[in-house]
């Protein structure tokens, strides 16, 4: 296929499940994919499985954890000095701590991996993308938002901890992130949407210990292939049918209501202005 020829995508968390199934099938497309992971053998493991396919797939790779912010901007930095324009930027990492654990930067690791990380390396390749106009941003969120609150007093849970609420803030904050960006993004050829992958047979909830990490290998007999949880995110970041169409939140391949919270424009507005300090980031808007 050559639907992405001449595109240059960036997808994030590529190294195993959904990430890793997105970044294999944009580049099978011809587009020219940069693969992001946090470990630099299995980065270049999954590259090189995808250069070997027939056709003239193109991956590459960057190496960086996304939970540092040190590491986005590194990981910016380089991404500019490289390659000259960014056609689609598919957020995709993520993870499911079980534990109360804090990053580098002293915040809490749900939170800061889930949202901020999104918000900091989309905020930080925003004029190499309107560069290269039209172009895309795609967000991984998950179902997960319905039962969302965030408490602008508590947000990274440090009174009462819960791994689930912690996993659900962050992706309704996934989802207010990207109806903001949309917003704020009006009228510029670039289009920012958000999707539920669907419950998807991964490494969800195993990077901890405890009671539940058994349970969620039981869960996940009952869940869909990445392969097939990669298909939102890549006709989001390929498909004709989406050109122009921004600030909606797919399930399916198609766009749904999110949860009635998420279109609350005051606090999306409030938690872009609070990640804007938490990342110390100068918005370009």
């Amino acid at each position: 296929m050559t639907l992405m020829n001449g595109k240059t995508v960036l997808v994030t968390g590529a190294t195993n499940g959904i990430g890793k199934e997105t970044a294999q099938a944009l580049a099978e497309m011809g587009a020219q994919v940069i693969l992001v992971g946090r470990n630099a053998e299995m980065c270049a493991r999954i590259t090189a499985q995808i250069n070997q396919q027939p056709g003239q797939a193109r991956a590459e790779y960057l190496v960086a954890d996304l939970s540092s912010q040190a590491q986005i901007r590194r990981l910016a930095a380089q991404f500019k000095d490289q390659y000259p324009r960014l056609d689609v930027l598919v957020n995709n990492a993520g993870a499911y701590n079980l534990k109360r654990e804090m990053t580098a930067d002293g915040i809490e690791m749900t939170f800061a991996l889930n949202h901020l990380n999104y918000f900091l390396l989309t905020n930080l390749l925003l004029d190499v993308i309107q560069a290269s106009t039209p172009a895309r941003i795609v967000n991984v969120s998950s179902a997960a938002h319905l039962t969302g609150k965030l408490d602008f007093d508590d947000l990274q849970n440090p009174r009462h901890y819960s791994s689930w609420t912690a996993y659900r803030n962050s992706k309704l904050a996934n989802v207010y992130f990207t109806y903001e960006l949309a917003r704020r993004l009006e009228g510029s050829q670039v289009t920012a949407n958000v999707l539920h992958p669907g419950f998807v047979a991964s490494n969800f909830g195993k990077n901890g210990s405890g009671l539940l990490r058994p349970i969620f290998s039981i869960i996940q007999l009952l869940a869909i292939s990445p392969k097939q949880g990669a298909q939102t995110s890549i006709y989001l970041a390929s498909s004709p049918e989406v050109v122009g169409v921004t600030g909606k939140y797919f399930v399916e391949k198609k766009a749904v209501r999110s949860s009635t919270a998420s279109y609350d424009q005051e606090a999306a507005q409030r938690l872009w202005d609070l990640s804007r300090e938490m990342t110390n980031t100068p918005t370009q808007f």
